[in-house]
Parts: structure tokens; C-alpha cells; sequence
């Protein structure tokens, strides 16, 4: 044998090893092509309920779609901003109307995709734990103001909201400083006259405002005061949001004299998303949940000492009636194997 039929011989060889490894690849599930797949990039602004969804969306989106995914995490202005610089490819929560310029010009100008409302159903406001108004039998909790109904009809019951460093008033425990819905509250405080009977008590943080509906609730002592939904505290403890003035926009701008106005949350992509992954866009504009499933799982996090990582196994594993919805039944399929 001559060296040019070994040279041959030798390239030929390799040629069938390289093809049937190609083959081996493409025999366990597609690994080639999944390694040409571009990886997703999610936000992560900081918030519980963002973080369920991009764990839940990121889960789906893995294993039923063969993407690889990732997350970024910033303040809500860095990552919005990533977004629209094509660093960040999908928002599962973008709360809108707090951006709306921005929002608004991001859309027009093409930087944004819109997919959908991930949910509508969101509420803020003064809340009373519910045994304040019915009591709780279980607990041996009588009704404590069965007439309270309304934000106008906390002036009759300060007494019973007694503020402890200020025995002559009520106390109204406040948003987060810092958030424009504390001067919102602030505003209707006294548009509502409430600071003639109540005093207006910031909590300094979330978690502090959160701590103390926890602790009044598990003493079965009354409080009221701002928090809002989906959050685990809704999930977890039974709150009534006490009736506004029905929303409009001509009592909204004099004064915040009416209720809040539930926000669309919706679910944004970067323009560059629709070519980069049709299929998972198309994912996405079926993803809707609503507050109450939100806050059950956030609740489940809170009760479990699990991360979103979990929170979102739990979510497919006992709500296949809504994810099931999202995708197609093959992707199901692969999702409900993955689920350990």
C-alpha cells in the first residue's frame, strides 16, 4: 500500500467516525440542534412574584422547548433598560403604568413587543385582617367592627385601632416610603379627613409591613393599614380590602379621591425575540395567571422555605388545568417528565 491509499484510507476512516457520532447526537434527543438554540435571557428586578414566573416560564421553556435560559438581575430601571438594549430578551411582569412614558415610547418606537397581560386582576388599598369585620369562630374571634365596610367608615373605629405611641388617634399603617403609592396614601389620608382621627405610620420597608399584618394576625388583634396583591401575605392570611369610591379618572386626578385601578401586568420581549425564538414567543402570549394563584404560590415559598425554583414545581404539579393551556401537548408532556 502506497502512502497516498493510507492517506485515503486514514480520512476515510474518519469521516465514518464523525458521521456516526453526528448520528449519536442527533439519536439522543435532538442535541445538536438544541446546542444551535440561542439561550434566553429573563429579568429579575427583585420582586417575589417576578421570580415565580421566570422560574416557572424558564422551566417550561427548558425542558419543553430545548432552550437554554438565564437570568439578569437588576434594579426595575437597569433591567428595563437591558431590555430594550437587546440584553434582556423577556419581562414577565412589567407593572406598566409605572413606567408609562418609557413603556409607551419603547413600544413605538419598536424596542418592546407586548405578548399579553400575564395578569389583570392585581389590588391596593387599606386592608383589615377579615376576622376584624366577621370574626373567626376557629379561633374564638369575635366580629370586632361588623359594620366596617368602607375607608369612610374607619372614622367611627379608631379607638379600636388605637395607635400605642398615641393613644388620642388610630393608626393607619402606611406603603413603603419611597413608593408613589406612599404619597398616595398620604394624599387620601387627608382628602379622606382620616388624619383627624388617625395618625399615618410608615413602616420604613416591605418586610416590615408584612411582619406587622403577620403579627397582628397570629395574636388575632386588629389592624388596618395599605399592602396590596398578589403577595404571600394574601396568600397566606385571610384579608378584606376595604371598599373605595369606584375608580375614575376625574376623582383619580383630583386628588386620588377613589379607588386604585387594577393595572394590565403584562409580558415583554425584546424586539429581537419573535425571530430568535418564534415558539417560545408564542409560549408566552398564552402565559395569564391571576392574582390569587400568585399569591398561593408565593405563600407556598413563604410556608416551605423554598425558592421560586421550587414554588414553580409545585405550580406544575398541581395546576396542570391552567399551564396545560400555555403549550402544546407534546411540550406538556416533556414538561410533566421533567418534573421530579
Amino acid at each position: 500500500m502506497n502512502i497516498f491509499q493510507k492517506s485515503k484510507r486514514i480520512k476515510i476512516f474518519f469521516i465514518l467516525v464523525l458521521s456516526l457520532s453526528m448520528l449519536g447526537l442527533t439519536a439522543c434527543g435532538g442535541k445538536v440542534e438544541q446546542a444551535q438554540k440561542p439561550k434566553i435571557m429573563f429579568a429579575d428586578p427583585g420582586w417575589d412574584s417576578i421570580a415565580f414566573h421566570n422560574s416557572v416560564s424558564r422551566f417550561i421553556i427548558e425542558n419543553g422547548y430545548g432552550y437554554k435560559t438565564d437570568v439578569t438581575m437588576g434594579s426595575s430601571t437597569a433591567t428595563l433598560t437591558g431590555l430594550r438594549q437587546g440584553d434582556i430578551d423577556v419581562y414577565m411582569e412589567v407593572w406598566k403604568d409605572n413606567i408609562i412614558d418609557m413603556y409607551n415610547d419603547a413600544i413605538e418606537k419598536g424596542d418592546f413587543v407586548e405578548l399579553g397581560t400575564n395578569f389583570d386582576d392585581d389590588k391596593q388599598g387599606l386592608y383589615v385582617p377579615t376576622y376584624v369585620i366577621k370574626g373567626d369562630p376557629d379561633r374564638g374571634i369575635a366580629p370586632m367592627a361588623p359594620d366596617l365596610k368602607s375607608i369612610k367608615d374607619l372614622p367611627k373605629y379608631w379607638e379600636l385601632f388605637k395607635d400605642e405611641e398615641d393613644p388620642s388617634k388610630g393608626r393607619i399603617y402606611g406603603a413603603i416610603p419611597g413608593w408613589v403609592c406612599d404619597e398616595i396614601m398620604r394624599t387620601k389620608m387627608k382628602n379622606y379627613g382620616l388624619d383627624k382621627t388617625y395618625n399615618y405610620f410608615s413602616p420604613g420597608s416591605d418586610a416590615a409591613l408584612a411582619s406587622s399584618i403577620a403579627a397582628a394576625y397570629e395574636k388575632g388583634e386588629p389592624w388596618v393599614g395599605y399592602y396590596w396583591e398578589p403577595t404571600w401575605i394574601m396568600g397566606k392570611y385571610d384579608m378584606t380590602l376595604l371598599e373605595d369610591e369606584p375608580y375614575s379618572e376625574e376623582l383619580w386626578k383630583n386628588g386620588y379621591n377613589c379607588e386604585f385601578r387594577p393595572v394590565d401586568i403584562t409580558i415583554v420581549v425584546n424586539r429581537d425575540m419573535p425571530k430568535k425564538a418564534p415558539d417560545v414567543v408564542e409560549f408566552l402570549k398564552n402565559y395569564h395567571t391571576d392574582s390569587k394563584i400568585i399569591s398561593e404560590a408565593l405563600a407556598y415559598m413563604q410556608n416551605n422555605n423554598v425558592d421560586a425554583d421550587e414554588a414553580a414545581k409545585w405550580f406544575l404539579k398541581e395546576h396542570e388545568e391552567i399551564w396545560k393551556k400555555w403549550v402544546s401537548d407534546e411540550v406538556a408532556q416533556k414538561v410533566k417528565e421533567a418534573i421530579k
